[in-house]
């Protein structure tokens, strides 16, 4: 996949399908649009466009952007698009500037100017330009008399659900990673860099990577453990993961991301890893002692080996 920061740059392919958005979780309802224009692009031999927009026009333009969480980063959303069969990606700086072109000015000045596409394809709820007043219909008007086709793709339903980003945000909260991760079709990941604990993990038996809480990018808020996957350096490890603020050993205050990778013993401390989420196996609980604590999370990891 060839990737542009700015439209002058992008190199104009033939019978080009573009799509616009800002692609966040790249869920089962922007793959039914993604994968429907790989598809059309092959029968027409063409090359497929995605539009993206960093960082998101909400965080710009401060449109509620205290509680803004996203469900992956950006690295990993150029991952996910890659992964599908995206042949370009053009990744638009957002600006306050850029965020005043027109609907029909980024349409005609932006995307006609510079790909000359053959097809649009949008999402049946999908609006772009200023203040979002672009949307279907504006594309519907423009395409008679700059000659490109235009295309929508309705809601994308999974086990009659209607996939959203918000739909998969609440479950996240919630906890529910198994529902997330049937809307996102994949299981949902929290990249982050390992640092230094209370080392009371190593007391009790059971070293874990305390990780860099990144609350942008963090969506799960029920604390508990969770059975999960650590991708590092190439492998796939086996693992369980606590979030909370540790009543049994902690101040009770800030919440916590530790992560117990089964049969590893590298040093990891301040690189990235991934953990890929499975299931939530139990709620969080004070214990009396350190034995007690030790007892449960050998339970934990007898449940999840087995689980995994």
């Amino acid at each position: 996949m060839k990737i542009y920061n700015n439209f002058t740059d992008f190199v104009k392919v033939p019978n080009a399908i573009v799509t616009i958005g800002t692609f966040d979780g790249v869920h089962q309802g922007h793959r039914a649009i993604l994968e429907d224009m790989v598809n059309s692009a092959k029968e027409i031999e063409g090359e497929t466009v995605v539009i993206t927009f960093y960082p998101h026009p909400r965080q710009v333009l401060n449109i509620d952007s205290s509680n803004l969480r996203f469900i992956t980063n950006q690295e990993e959303k150029i991952k996910h698009l890659e992964e599908i069969g995206i042949d370009n990606l053009i990744v638009v700086n957002f600006t306050k500037e850029f965020s005043r072109v027109s609907s029909e000015s980024f349409i005609r000045d932006y995307v006609i100017e510079n790909i000359n596409p053959a097809k649009i394809v949008i999402g049946y709820d999908h609006h772009f330009g200023k203040n979002r007043m672009g949307d279907f219909s504006l594309l519907q008007d423009l395409a008679s008399h700059y000659k490109f086709e235009v295309q929508r793709i309705e809601a994308h339903d999974v086990e009659n659900i209607a996939v959203s980003s918000t739909k998969i945000r609440l479950s996240l909260q919630r906890g529910d990673v198994e529902h997330a991760n049937m809307l996102l079709g994949y299981q949902y990941a929290y990249v982050s860099k390992v640092i230094q604990g209370n080392r009371i993990g190593r007391e009790i038996g059971y070293r874990t990577a305390n990780l860099e809480v990144r609350r942008e990018y963090m969506l799960i808020e029920k604390s508990g453990v969770y059975a999960t996957y650590v991708d590092f350096e190439g492998k796939e490890y086996k693992s369980m993961t606590y979030i909370g603020n540790k009543p049994t050993v902690g101040d009770g205050n800030d919440m916590n991301i530790e992560v117990h990778i089964f049969d590893f013993d590298g040093d990891i401390y301040d690189k990235d890893i991934k953990v890929r989420f499975v299931k939530r196996i139990r709620d969080d609980k004070k214990f009396e002692s350190l034995d007690d604590l030790r007892n449960q999370l050998k339970l934990d990891e007898k449940q999840i080996r087995e689980l995994l």
